[in-house]
């Protein structure tokens, strides 16, 4: 028995689609594993959204192969469309688009540190409010996969690093591996495991250490690249709450 390939949850060999006359994407290989966070980066336009549309299965017409080894998938999507003008309570909207239990709700809420704000409306919430419950929703029925599309959208820098902690949370407490879509250089490298760097096709992969050395990640990000390898390699010797505060951590 190949235990290792059990781990692998999604594999896209050599996946592209050409629309309206162009490659959106060409030739991207990457695996996702159970209990790893692989971060998907490049400039806008370079492909990232789509990449996870085809791993997802929503783009249909694609070149090359992908291998799906669950269908345990939540999905937290760059855009959603609410209607603002209706009041609705954040543990209503947990259950819009699937029935979960009420242990299944404050679990996920729990999780995501938003459980206190259950019954608060969902427009009264902050954007990083708001982001957490858009995870606790997807993560409900514990997925294997957890796939995240600029999840940090709206939210300040302090925000920004706690979602980021959050999500390495997620990752080590549901053991699921994570496909995540950012743009945050600086700060998400030290929450990953695997980064994907794309324009179009794969310009370089591998470990963080290993992206931030590349010369096509230098060429692509310029002065950007520059300052990641200080701030990845920066030891966390703290936590930020979810009103961005630090919380230094006990030894």
């Amino acid at each position: 028995m190949n235990l290792d390939k059990k781990e692998i949850l999604i594999k896209l060999k050599n996946v592209g689609i050409f629309q309206d006359n162009k490659w959106l994407v060409h030739d991207v290989s990457l695996e996702i594993e159970k209990g790893k966070i692989l971060t998907l980066i490049g400039p806008n336009g370079s492909g990232k959204t789509t990449t996870a549309k085809i791993a997802l299965g929503i783009h249909k017409n694609i070149k090359g192969k992908v291998t799906k080894n669950t269908n345990k998938i939540g999905y937290v999507p760059q855009k959603i469309s609410i209607d603002w003008t209706l009041p609705i309570r954040v543990i209503d909207f947990m259950s819009l688009t699937q029935t979960l239990q009420f242990d299944e709700v404050v679990s996920a809420l729990k999780l995501t540190e938003v459980e206190h704000l259950k019954h608060n409306d969902l427009r009264s919430l902050s954007g990083g409010e708001f982001q957490r419950v858009l995870m606790a929703r997807a993560i409900a029925k514990k997925p294997d996969l957890l796939v995240l599309d600029e999840p940090v959208q709206g939210v300040d820098f302090t925000g920004e690093i706690a979602l980021y902690e959050l999500i390495k949370k997620i990752s080590d407490e549901l053991n699921c591996g994570i496909l995540l879509i950012s743009h945050d250089l600086n700060v998400v490298m030290s929450k990953t495991d695997y980064v994907v760097c794309l324009n179009g096709h794969v310009c370089c992969s591998g470990t963080p250490l290993n992206v931030a050395n590349n010369k096509n990640y230098k060429e692509l990000f310029g002065d950007q690249a520059s300052t990641l390898l200080s701030v990845y390699e920066h030891k966390h010797d703290h936590t930020h709450s979810t009103d961005g505060s630090i919380k230094e951590k006990k030894h």
